[in-house]
């Protein structure tokens, strides 16, 4: 039985989501703050974690990241809820590394559906597990989540991270924006396409010299080459 944990201080909500997500077979568990929410992501291990975005305690953006850098949660797919509906929340919430963004008022069978699809996507990408990849100067350790240019440390976001090992690991191909998008952030394009320009600009910059192996195919897409 699938576990999701439940982290939204707005409590009919969040009996809305447990009847709903039990009617469908899940195992729930709750949070009405960020510090708990953190403590039970830790405990549960959840297979999923619905998080509001407005949390009191520790609020939805800085749990996302912290649960995105800690080994033992960060493979935990997230679906942030929130009422705010602008571009630059999607793309922050995506950069701290969450799978996908639904605002409220929602609709409870497109959530679970997408909920689905986002522990659908994750299983299908279990590959052979590689500690190290490099590629000319770049080295990416994937059990530490680190990334080194020439030997020297590059600090990367959890999207940034997963974008750029998966343009090292397919180098030579070439993706749009969608397929980008699918990929690296296991959603559809109801989530607008500029966010794989942001993070393409910002891991260059980050990249510094070996940034000029992301390269731009005008009117195609990116590679890594």
């Amino acid at each position: 039985m699938p576990k999701v944990l439940i982290v939204e201080d707005e409590r009919d909500i969040v009996q809305a989501l447990e009847y709903n997500l039990k009617k469908e077979g899940f195992e729930t568990h709750k949070a009405y703050d960020g510090i708990q929410g953190l403590k039970l992501a830790s405990e549960t291990i959840p297979d999923l974690i619905i998080l509001d975005l407005m949390l009191p305690g520790i609020n939805g953006l800085e749990l996302c990241k912290k649960i995105k850098k800690d080994q033992k949660t960060e493979n935990i797919p997230i679906i942030m809820l929130t009422a705010k509906s602008e571009e630059t929340d999607k793309i922050v919430g995506l950069e701290m590394g969450a799978d996908d963004y639904i605002t409220k008022p929602f609709s409870m069978r497109e959530l679970i559906a997408r909920l689905k699809a986002v522990l659908k996507r994750y299983g299908k990408k279990e590959k052979p597990y590689k500690p190290l990849v490099k590629f000319d100067d770049i080295e990416i350790d994937v059990e530490k989540h680190a990334v080194t240019v020439l030997d020297k440390a590059i600090e990367l976001t959890a999207k940034e991270f997963s974008l750029l090992l998966f343009l090292v690991e397919n180098k030579e191909k070439v993706y749009n924006r969608e397929r980008l998008l699918d990929n690296v952030w296991g959603i559809e394009s109801a989530i607008e396409t500029r966010t794989v320009d942001v993070h393409i600009r910002r891991l260059r910059e980050k990249l510094g010299k070996a940034g000029k192996y992301i390269r731009t195919l005008r009117g195609v897409g990116y590679k890594f080459a």
